[in-house]
């Protein structure tokens, strides 16, 4: 593969547009670009959680996700190019079925927390949310492919997973939310 961002600098969005894969310009408010920031702030999150010590199975899964993300990103830069797959989602929805297998059933609501490495997943899950929710608004606007906005609602539900796995990894209890503790 050749070297595509060899000059970094180039100026021509100081206007305040930024250039799509099919090399039209759109503003850099456009909810297409938002949709692709709010995308790559996952993957930046994702990345970070990765930086913690976790179960091989998990950073596999966490590191799929993140070329896919890629290709999310790609695909929102690109009108009408689509990436994502039902294989895509159909991955996510096994992952969740094999790392939810070995937890304990939920029987209350938990907090974001426990271990760091699940923290973090919570605060994955929370920014895929605003990701999801910003590629319905660009899907509003623009022609999305509908497979953006389920990957990402299955990966929510994955990042939600994935923490409560981190946490019984290390024998973390999860944080249970207690109803008007704070009176």
């Amino acid at each position: 593969m050749g070297h595509r961002l060899s000059k970094i600098v180039t100026r021509t969005g100081d206007a305040g547009t930024t250039g799509l894969g099919d090399g039209s310009r759109v503003a850099k408010d456009s909810a297409r670009i938002a949709a692709i920031g709010e995308v790559d702030e996952l993957n930046s999150t994702i990345g970070l959680l990765l930086t913690e010590s976790l179960p091989a199975p998990i950073v596999a899964c966490l590191t799929t996700a993140q070329h896919d993300l890629f290709d999310l990103g790609g695909e929102l830069s690109v009108p009408g190019y689509e990436a994502v797959t039902d294989a895509h989602v159909a991955r996510l929805e096994e992952a969740v079925e094999a790392f939810n297998a070995d937890l304990e059933p939920l029987k209350e609501f938990i907090l974001p927390g426990g271990t760091r490495a699940a923290a973090l997943a919570h605060v994955a899950r929370t920014v895929c949310r605003r990701a999801e929710r910003e590629a319905l608004v660009a899907a509003g606007a623009h022609e999305v492919n509908p497979l953006a906005v389920v990957y990402l609602n299955r990966l929510s539900d994955l990042l939600f997973i994935l923490a409560r796995a981190a946490n019984a990894a290390e024998g973390q209890a999860e944080p249970l939310w207690r109803p008007g503790s704070s009176s």
